[in-house]
């Protein structure tokens, strides 16, 4: 089941990410996942089974552009279509919001991670770069 998340499920996010995200952020805190989330409420989609919370995707709409982050599925939940469960219930949301363009981050060296969007029908944007400052 694919499904917003909630500040009860912070604890299970941070612990999945922590368990298969191999470039950990400085927004892996419970403070950031609890300002993502009271800033908006469906940003952070989880999908869950009964063993609980088996993946993520941060949903991002900005009033010009979509954007998606923190993909993430536990091992023993991959091959099983969670990932592209997360991206289509994420991009069905964005459409219902007006989005019309999506934009993803991808970590140039998760070469997993580049073929499961290229998969999913994502370009890559060889005419821009990303430039990031930590505040």
């Amino acid at each position: 089941m694919i499904r917003s998340a909630t500040a009860a499920d912070i604890d299970a996010v941070l612990a999945l990410w922590g368990e298969v995200v191999e470039h950990a952020s400085i927004e892996d805190s419970h403070e950031d996942v609890h300002r993502l989330l009271a800033r908006d409420s469906e940003a952070l989609l989880v999908a869950e089974e009964k063993v609980g919370i088996i993946g993520t995707l941060v949903v991002g709409w900005d009033g010009w552009r979509g954007n998606m982050y923190r993909l993430a599925v536990a091992r023993e939940g991959r091959r099983k279509g969670t990932a592209s469960a997360l991206v289509a219930e994420g991009e069905r949301r964005l459409a219902k919001m007006g989005c019309r363009r999506v934009s993803v981050l991808v970590v140039e060296s998760e070469d997993v991670a580049q073929a499961f969007w290229t998969s999913a029908g994502y370009d890559r944007d060889t005419n821009v770069s990303r430039f990031v400052k930590n505040l």
